[in-house]
């Protein structure tokens, strides 16, 4: 037995050090990919896509841990993720947060489809037929807009009241909306 007292603790300051590089990287990796592949890469998941995020779980936590795990590594490891999750919604609030978050995108305005905002956005026309159909619309001309949240999620709006122009600030595509489905200012 060791008189190191960092023995006791199962790591060493410079293996705690290499926890936190390594939380930081696989955090900027996780958020490069996100952002990549685009935001409906976390919204609906199939069976295989848990199956995947289980194994990425995995994958993610040999990483960030390294070779032999142990409980202070472990610890050090989930303060640096949730420090980053902190820093990054304080940074979201920001002027320049801006840039970190993901944008809303149009995706129908009224009876019309945005094609090109459907290819941005990762889509299928079955994958927006599917949101239709779950929102209760049964034709479209009972839509006035359909937009991809930042979250993933795909909101739909019914015609028959006007929509605030405010609730359509910084969407993608919004200059495409026609005037007739906005409240005037």
């Amino acid at each position: 037995m060791s008189n190191n007292p960092w023995y006791s603790l199962g790591i060493t300051p410079v293996e705690a050090l290499w926890v936190v590089l390594s939380a930081l990287g696989i955090y900027l990796a996780f958020f490069l990919l996100i952002r990549g592949f685009g935001q409906r890469a976390l919204a609906s998941w199939s069976t295989l896509d848990k199956a995947i995020v289980i194994a990425l779980g995995a994958v993610v936590g040999r990483v960030i841990l390294g070779y032999t795990p142990t409980l202070a590594a472990g610890v050090i490891g989930l303060v640096t993720l949730f420090t980053m999750m902190r820093l990054e919604a304080f940074l979201r609030r920001t002027r320049q947060g801006v840039y970190l978050s993901s944008r809303p995108v149009l995706l129908m305005a009224g009876e019309e489809i945005m094609a090109d905002n459907l290819k941005k956005a990762r889509l299928q026309n079955d994958e927006l037929y599917f949101k239709l159909r779950q929102a209760g619309i049964r034709n479209f001309s009972e839509v006035a807009l359909v937009l991809l949240e930042p979250t993933g999620d795909v909101s739909v709006l019914r015609r028959g009241a006007l929509v605030d122009r405010e609730l359509l600030r910084r969407v993608v595509g919004g200059d495409r909306i026609p005037g007739e489905l906005l409240r005037p200012e």
